[in-house]
């Protein structure tokens, strides 16, 4: 099971979703998920995990998820190898027991280009991190992923899900 998380803020709270599918090539998901947490931490600059991470783990914990993969939207590693993101940090929380895979919309200032991946028509590329698998095989699952634009299908299907919007 592979599962697809993402989390958006509203003044009061925030809204983490979760799209669960068995293979990467899925065009559907097998199970939505979204929980609110009504007690966010404060945003910090250069420490963004520590409102985030909670969230994605109350949401895995809510919904009794036991993923193979987690798929977050940002990063594993901020510079692609040692300096820790979202990814890293749920990572260690889960004792090493389930790789993450990154993908980012938006590239980070020590991000190199061989953590590039265009997908699609799109001449922008998606930024892969990943830790417990590796680089290569991180980005040959997002690029195998359904969809014929820049974001994959479930990926895109997370994003709207938190935000609220309905499939369709």
């Amino acid at each position: 099971m592979i599962v697809a998380v993402d989390v958006q803020y509203t003044v009061d709270n925030a809204i983490a979703g979760g799209v669960v599918f068995n293979s990467w090539q899925d065009e559907e998901a097998l199970k939505e998920c979204i929980s609110v947490i009504e007690d966010v931490a404060a945003y910090e600059p250069g420490e963004f995990y520590k409102r985030e991470l909670p969230c994605i783990l109350r949401l895995l914990a809510e919904h009794r998820l036991e993923p193979d993969c987690i798929v977050i939207d940002g990063y594993v590693y901020l510079d692609g190898h040692s300096k820790a993101g979202l990814g890293r940090h749920l990572f260690d929380a889960l004792h090493g027991a389930v790789p993450v895979l990154g993908v980012a919309k938006k590239r980070y200032m020590d991000i190199g280009p061989q953590f590039e991946l265009v997908r699609g028509a799109s001449s922008r590329p998606l930024y892969v991190t990943a830790v417990g698998l590796d680089l290569e095989q991180a980005k040959g699952y997002v690029l195998s992923m359904h969809g014929v634009h820049r974001l994959p299908t479930l990926l895109k299907r997370v994003d709207r899900l938190c935000r609220g919007i309905r499939a369709g």
